[in-house]
């Protein structure tokens, strides 16, 4: 909890000396790292989904009044809009913590007077970094899948506001499939990169 409130007032080698002299090593706050973003991604997860369903109830009641219609839309959208913020934002702060954790991991390599040790190190290095990059690479595809769905939604809210009748309803209906596709298409690459974060994590806390 202290690393995850005090990570939010940003990223320095001031805070992450402050946060050793407590304690908490690169390592520990990049775990918690890792498992913040995976929880952001797995609560934006469900707000996709949410606000998916919540655009088919607009196309699927066609009684309700069109500004209550809009209304529905445009909080949908916004609501997906601030969960991916919060995905970015937690991905940028992993990578943060990762850089300065590989930098100090490799810069240290060279005190060892034992090779045989630092051999031993600088292999975990290599491992720890290729995992991370899988899992980055992850992470990354998952947020690439957020643009065209939050586009799609927006357009859907901007469609509604500037066209608010009945013809703007049945347009809307005709791109619901699309916009279907490229949520669980969303959804799929989001599991994939909490499933990543998963394994990152136990490979992490396994090589302690």
């Amino acid at each position: 909890m202290i690393i995850t409130v005090l990570s939010l007032a940003g990223c320095s080698t001031v805070y992450y000396n402050t946060m050793e002299k407590l304690g908490f090593e690169k390592r520990d706050i990049l775990v918690d790292r890792v498992e913040d973003a995976r929880d952001s991604q797995d609560g934006a997860r469900e707000t996709f989904r949410s606000s998916l369903e919540r655009f088919q109830s607009v196309v699927d009641t066609p009684d309700t009044p069109l500004k209550e219609k809009y209304e529905e839309v445009r909080d949908a959208y916004g609501d997906s809009e601030a969960a991916a913020e919060d995905v970015r934002d937690r991905i940028d702060s992993v990578e943060d913590v990762a850089g300065a954790l590989f930098d100090e991991w490799e810069g240290e390599l060279d005190r060892y007077e034992s090779q045989s040790l630092r051999r031993s190190s600088e292999q975990k290095l290599v491992e720890t970094r290729r995992h991370y990059d899988q899992l980055m690479a992850r992470m990354h595809d998952a947020e690439d899948r957020m643009e065209p769905v939050l586009q799609a939604f927006e357009d859907q809210m901007l469609f509604l506001k500037h066209n608010l009748n009945a013809q703007a309803i049945a347009a809307l209906e005709s791109e619901l499939g699309r916009i279907r596709q490229d949520v669980d298409s969303l959804i799929r690459e989001m599991e994939d990169a909490i499933a990543e974060s998963d394994a990152f994590i136990q490979r992490f806390r396994d090589q302690q």
